[in-house]
């Protein structure tokens, strides 16, 4: 074989490889002249865009280009024509079907064998995922500030509620930390299921955990997953319930019983309403303590208007010696998440002893 022959059989070699490089990529490679019109087009480019190599290939570029960005076509050919290679940006283009797809763009330009300039090559990118995740992240990133405004919120408002009724700073000190603890147990199962709502018995059960005495309490209900803003409120309630239940209540020793009890109704409207009462009977106050339980800290204030403004709903708090009854009505949509297929049904109650 002559030398020139050699050398042309390098050349197809090596064309051969570039060409099965070009069309085993995963981005699309496309060729286009000096007007713009498309002179090659990769297996990748067929399946970003929705184009055969057959339909696309003599066909102007721009028609992967939506109208409000055509003037980038006209930018990118005059950079090319002076030889320049336009580094990685990202824009829009379009597909077959008219829908839009977010790609990173490389182009550079093409030169003959006397080294001239006859054209461009263009290795687009889909990056839509990757703007999706950035869109979630975005997104994600202003649910947290919202919510971690509305924890700052409350936690001010425990602050000077307290306060108001705490004169000693070794008291205030116990009651703010135990508070802002029960706002961590209830942001803990949160986090767990991805803000994707707890379990009604789940929290329950976290809240009251502390106190012990889970053979003295009795839950019966349907099962509910609770919408983030009713785990966090109906969690508040629980703590401070829990609390002047170890404390004054049926908790306290034994003997005493909590009942909490839920289930989903109708409102007058017609409409479904979430009905849950906590009950607790044990025996009769000392007398030294019947002014603790008239008092109205901010276990009341959480109980009777926190917790029930937060969920669009009202509760009523009675207490007399050796009982205390709180009922929250409220509407199902702002407690519960909804169930795909299946709703939830006070006839499915189940009960649970913690």
């Amino acid at each position: 074989m002559t030398v020139a022959g050699e050398e042309q059989r390098l050349d197809a070699s090596a064309d051969g490889r570039l060409a099965a490089i070009v069309d085993s990529s995963f981005d699309a490679i496309i060729s286009k002249d000096l007007n713009s019109i498309i002179r090659t087009w990769n297996l990748a480019a067929e399946r970003m865009f929705g184009y055969s190599a057959e339909e696309a290939v003599g066909q102007s570029i721009l028609m992967l280009i939506p109208d409000p960005l055509k003037g980038e076509e006209v930018g990118i050919i005059g950079r090319i024509r002076n030889g320049e290679r336009v580094a990685s940006y990202e824009t829009t283009r379009q597909r077959k079907d008219g829908s839009l797809i977010a790609v990173s763009l490389t182009v550079s330009p093409i030169k003959n064998a006397n080294g001239e300039i006859v054209g461009a090559s263009k290795i687009a990118r889909d990056i839509s995922a990757a703007k999706e995740s950035e869109r979630r992240i975005r997104l994600l990133m202003r649910e947290v500030n919202h919510r971690v405004k509305n924890q700052f919120a409350v936690i001010l408002s425990m602050v000077r509620e307290t306060s108001k009724r705490s004169s000693d700073p070794r008291e205030f000190e116990e009651l703010i930390r135990a508070r802002i603890m029960a706002l961590s147990r209830s942001h803990d199962l949160l986090v767990t299921s991805e803000w994707a709502g707890a379990s009604l018995f789940d929290l329950i059960q976290e809240h009251l955990k502390p106190f012990g005495r889970e053979e003295q309490i009795l839950l019966s209900g349907p099962v509910l997953t609770l919408q983030s803003n009713a785990v966090q409120n109906l969690g508040m309630a629980f703590h401070e319930l829990g609390t002047n239940a170890s404390k004054y209540g049926a908790l306290r020793g034994e003997g005493g019983r909590v009942e909490i009890t839920w289930k989903i109704g109708a409102d007058a409207s017609g409409g479904r309403e979430f009905q849950l009462t906590w009950e607790e009977k044990s025996a009769p106050y000392p007398e030294d303590r019947r002014d603790e339980t008239a008092r109205k800290g901010f276990g009341t204030v959480v109980l009777q208007r926190v917790a029930p403004q937060s969920l669009g709903g009202s509760a009523t708090l009675e207490r007399s010696p050796g009982r205390l009854n709180w009922r929250l009505v409220a509407p199902l949509a702002s407690i519960s998440v909804p169930q795909a297929g299946a709703e939830a049904d006070e006839d499915a109650a189940v009960g649970f002893g913690i």
